[in-house]
């Protein structure tokens, strides 16, 4: 059984995270959609919030788990014996990011091997922190998001629900 992870903040879940989990939940017999919490990074939507959205998102999927880890990703596939991280790249820059942050994770753990997903070219442009910040003037995020938490989205990003 082949399984993988694909960790990221969803802070919020994308239209383009979630054709990486569509692809992937098409190539693995189990996929982890992992919250990953950075310490050092605060999030604008709660950690509960994304992940009851990425459950929401990712209800269709039998063979994706939506999980949450604080620390390490080369720790958090260690404890959950898992060897293959997808990541998805939207272009040259991320593709240079991506890799270093592969090199990374191999040092710290071995047995990991990080696959590169390009994004489909219709959601190249597409990103959490253009999403945060449409919907924060209450933009038209949709195509952005998943329809099927758009109004959750724009609630919890939305200015004047502040």
């Amino acid at each position: 059984m082949r399984s993988c992870v694909f960790p990221g903040s969803f802070d919020p879940v994308t239209a383009g995270h979630l054709d990486i989990i569509r692809r992937s939940a098409e190539l693995f017999d189990t996929v982890h959609v992992t919250v990953m919490i950075n310490v050092n990074k605060q999030g604008v939507i709660p950690v509960k919030d994304r992940i009851r959205l990425l459950e929401k998102v990712c209800l269709s999927f039998e063979n994706v788990i939506v999980d949450q880890w604080e620390g390490l990703l080369a720790d958090y596939m260690q404890e959950h014996h898992e060897r293959i991280l997808i990541r998805g790249v939207r272009g040259c820059s991320e593709f240079e990011h991506e890799y270093n942050a592969a090199l990374l994770n191999k040092k710290l753990n071995d047995q990991v091997e990080t696959l590169l997903m390009p994004a489909e070219p219709g959601l190249s442009l597409v990103s959490s922190s253009a999403a945060r910040e449409i919907a924060a003037f209450d933009g038209d995020i949709g195509g952005l998001v998943p329809e099927v938490c758009l109004k959750d989205i724009r609630k919890l990003l939305s200015k004047k629900n502040k």
